[in-house]
């Protein structure tokens, strides 16, 4: 049976979706490995997929005091740096545990975990490698890079953006490719990094979201595919928290508010803001605790306390949806069918605020630095009001149901497999 190793980095939002297309390999005949930060080893094993750690649990690290203020704070530069010294306390380790990991696979699919080390593994083990991200990384005159949503100028300085971008992500990475390399007894790699040399590869590159939320830009090759989301639906048989059930049959649909992994210095504030601007909306709310990004001591009998709850269950039962952006998170409200709204943290979070709020399914993003309880009970009130934004939300949501994005991919991927055998 042929392998597929996928490696993943990042939060919850950044990693199900690979699991989900790690279920569609699966699936279709292969073996998948997922390699992952060790929180994650539950979710990869409920879909049944095999599992190795790569490293710390990121939830313990991202609640951490110093990651708490660089998120809230939003800083790109100021996130960067963090991650480059994350990557140089890791390197070493890294180039330990990954080649034996990722040795003896058919096919290595990899978001940004590629420029951490990944790429010139497959180059030394002679395996074949497919780049795969859940945001717009191909350079492109069509719109600058998520990671500077404002740049001012338009279509002249988009495609730079992403060069830009792309270098700053790399540098931020590089220590644990390089360590990877000396591990391996490659040469270093380029100072601009190996964007050259996977272009030079001819292999397809995966976007797992819609062209009904983010068209594909005419100007990216043609090996770079926009398949459609990577959902991962909850497990069969699985059914809610009593008590949520409960709270949601007792009166009209409430309003999700939670943040995710984006952990708030305040999480008290935070929740203050939340209850206030339900109250003054005249809202019934769904608050998730996420990890630790609110806290509420004592709750009104018309807002509920979660703790994880599957989005693909939750989100159609809401009125409407408060979150950070994450590109998983968005994906999730979109496709409920239910209005967003958008409260970004830091990376790529205030570009999909920015399409929900253009596609015309929620207001604008409340940046979470500006948020406010005046601002924040607008914006729910709009979403939960207006019915444009309540059908266009609708109608946006049946048209990303109907897409099969996980079997897209899974789709291209035999493809490849087919060629190599």
């Amino acid at each position: 049976m042929p392998i597929i190793s996928i490696v993943t980095s990042g939060s919850r939002g950044d990693v199900q979706p690979y699991v989900a297309l790690g279920a569609g390999l699966k699936n279709a005949g292969y073996h998948v490995r997922l390699l992952g930060s060790v929180n994650f080893a539950g979710l990869a094993h409920d879909a049944g997929l095999e599992f190795h750690s790569t490293g710390p649990d990121i939830e313990e690290l991202l609640q951490s005091p110093e990651w708490r203020a660089v998120t809230e704070n939003g800083n790109f530069l100021t996130i960067l740096m963090r991650m480059r010294a994350e990557m140089r306390k890791r390197a070493t380790e890294s180039a330990r545990i990954l080649p034996p990991l990722l040795e003896g696979s058919d096919l290595i699919v990899a978001g940004m975990s590629v420029f951490g080390g990944v790429h010139s593994i497959a180059a030394a083990l002679k395996i074949p490698l497919i780049e795969s991200h859940v945001f717009p990384f191909t350079p492109t005159h069509a719109f600058p890079s998520p990671l500077v949503p404002n740049l001012p100028f338009g279509r002249a300085l988009n495609r730079f953006s992403f060069h830009a971008t792309r270098q700053l992500f790399w540098h931020s990475l590089k220590a644990s490719d390089e360590a990877t390399r000396q591990a391996l007894g490659l040469p270093k790699a380029p100072f601009w990094g190996p964007f050259r040399t996977l272009a030079r590869s001819q292999m397809p590159v995966l976007y797992g979201y819609s062209a009904h939320v983010l068209p594909r830009p005419a100007d990216w090759p043609t090996r770079h595919h926009l398949t459609g989301y990577w959902f991962l639906d909850e497990s069969a048989g699985w059914s809610p928290p009593a008590d949520l059930a409960a709270f949601l049959a007792t009166g009209p649909a409430p309003v999700y508010i939670g943040f995710g992994s984006m952990g708030s210095r305040d999480p008290q504030e935070a929740g203050r803001i939340a209850l206030e601007a339900l109250e003054r909306s005249a809202q019934r709310g769904v608050l998730a605790a996420g990890w630790g990004g609110l806290s509420v001591a004592d709750l009104p009998a018309n807002v509920h306390m979660i703790g994880s709850i599957p989005h693909s269950w939750l989100f159609p039962r809401m009125a409407a949806v408060v979150h950070h952006g994450g590109a998983g998170t968005t994906a999730a409200g979109l496709r409920a069918g239910v209005p967003s709204i958008i409260v970004p943290f830091m990376g790529d979070q205030l570009f999909w605020g920015k399409r929900v709020a253009d596609l015309g399914v929620g207001p604008q993003p409340i940046p979470r630095k500006r948020l406010s309880v005046a601002g924040l009970t607008a914006a729910i009130s709009a979403a939960v009001t207006d019915a444009d934004i309540g059908c266009r939300a609708a109608a946006l949501g049946q048209q990303l149901r109907a897409e099969h994005g996980v079997g897209s991919a899974v789709a291209l991927i035999n493809h490849v497999m087919l060629g190599q055998s």
